[in-house]
């Protein structure tokens, strides 16, 4: 069983502490299972973020709060919710929370984009308006929920054999998916993003990519082919924060794995590193998030490694 940082976004790790069963899966068995603990620190939430593959996080206790733009979810211990291809979403806590997820690619279920598997459930699924987010009854869709949690069990355990049951349950949880929005399924695949989706997820891979350089809001505007006031209003509308205080924060999280990861760097080499004009506004806005200042957090992380 690996135990290294994933990338949810291919450029945001979003926890260094997140602990893998199947480090972004595989090629040939495309499906990652994570177990995780998030609290209110600025660093053990879910930031916004999006993938391709479909996502399913079910609360194993605490309370979590999970957003898609326009619709939050207020989660308790044995909720279990589903996350569409392509959807933004992110996740927060005020308290603590151990959730259990799995993300994993529609071809595990399907086998390939041309089976009838793909043409007639995953591919309408996962282009379905409708569907976005879904939480799941735990009274009436009880099943569903115990298949995901079985699947989970067999990629954590590895028995022989283990793939055929993840496979076969996460089929299932997908089923009753097709059956839930059955009245909605567009076999025509066309998108289900709205506009301001699209050009926030642009925007938003854009400063993941760029966070190290200078960037203004011009330059994040232009990534999705538009005006300033346009980029401000699509970030309020969507995911209600400013786009520079996105890629502040995001600036930050990346410092703070720098300072646990590269440890030979200097403070003055990690703020570079991460966008940041100079050593001491890194530790300013660093201090504002954490607490603590970089060595101090960086003093802290070799404490609870040795």
């Amino acid at each position: 069983m690996s135990l290294k940082a994933c990338g949810i976004n291919p450029y945001l790790n979003i926890t260094p502490q997140r602990r893998e069963l199947q480090p972004h899966g595989t090629l040939d068995f495309p499906c990652g299972g994570y177990a995780e603990c998030y609290t209110s620190a600025p660093d053990r939430a879910l930031p916004w973020h999006w993938h391709d593959d479909l996502e399913i996080i079910y609360i194993l206790s605490g309370e979590m709060t999970a957003e898609i733009p326009g619709q939050c979810y207020h989660l308790a211990a044995g909720d279990c919710i589903a996350f569409n291809s392509g959807v933004l979403h992110c996740g927060s806590t005020d308290t603590v929370c151990h959730i259990r997820s799995m993300v994993f690619s529609p071809s595990l279920v399907t086998g390939g984009k041309d089976t009838a598997f793909a043409k007639k459930y995953l591919s309408p699924l996962t282009s379905c308006g409708a569907f976005r987010a879904w939480v799941f009854d735990p009274i009436t869709e009880a099943d569903t929920i115990q298949q995901f949690v079985t699947a989970y069990q067999a990629l954590d355990q590895e028995t022989p054999g283990y793939e055929f049951e993840v496979r076969d349950k996460l089929s299932a949880v997908c089923m009753a998916l097709c059956r839930r929005f059955a009245d909605s399924l567009d076999q025509s695949g066309t998108s289900r993003r709205n506009q301001n989706e699209a050009r926030v997820q642009q925007m938003l891979a854009f400063m993941q990519e760029n966070f190290s350089h200078n960037i203004t809001v011009a330059d994040v505007a232009g990534a999705a082919g538009i005006g300033e006031r346009e980029c401000l209003r699509c970030f309020q509308k969507t995911i209600h924060i400013p786009p520079m205080q996105y890629l502040l924060k995001y600036r930050i999280m990346r410092g703070a794995e720098a300072l646990l990861t590269r440890p030979t760097d200097t403070i003055a080499q990690v703020a570079v590193s991460c966008g940041f004009d100079s050593p001491s506004n890194f530790s300013q806005h660093f201090r504002r998030f954490y607490s603590c200042t970089p060595r101090e957090y960086r003093l802290r992380g070799r404490e609870k490694s040795e």
